[in-house]
């Protein structure tokens, strides 16, 4: 009986998980729907006030991150980070200064933006 090529593709293998596990493409990170809105309704306030101009979106395999730019030239005045990997410690999200001094952590997006919610002045008149 003369056998048939499709039926070799066909029959179950026997594959080592280690070797499955590093072959898998690894998805990256990225911000849900609702994240991005949080985060680009800051970004349009900021942008209206002039205190901001440009972005940047990175997803990479272990977080994504929105970069806030005053120039394109210039190093980012902010990143807001998720971390899925600090969920369950200090929280996925993260406001970071250019300085690199973390401003704020948290489990939710819109307590993280609240860092940069103006306080309000005294007006005297």
């Amino acid at each position: 009986m003369a056998s048939n090529p499709d039926q070799a593709e066909n029959q179950p293998q026997i594959v080592n998980l280690k070797d499955f596990r590093k072959s898998k493409e690894t998805i990256p990170v990225t911000f849900h729907r609702r994240e991005l809105d949080a985060i680009l309704r800051v970004y349009s306030r900021m942008v209206a006030e002039g205190e901001w101009r440009d972005y940047a979106i990175d997803h990479l395999k272990d977080r994504a991150v929105f970069s806030v730019f005053r120039r394109t030239s210039e190093v980012p005045l902010f990143r807001i980070e998720k971390n899925p990997k600090l969920a369950r410690k200090q929280g996925a999200f993260s406001v970071t200064a250019a300085s690199g001094l973390i401003l704020k952590r948290g489990q939710e997006i819109a307590q993280v933006l609240k860092v940069f919610d103006k306080a309000p002045r005294l007006v005297r008149g």
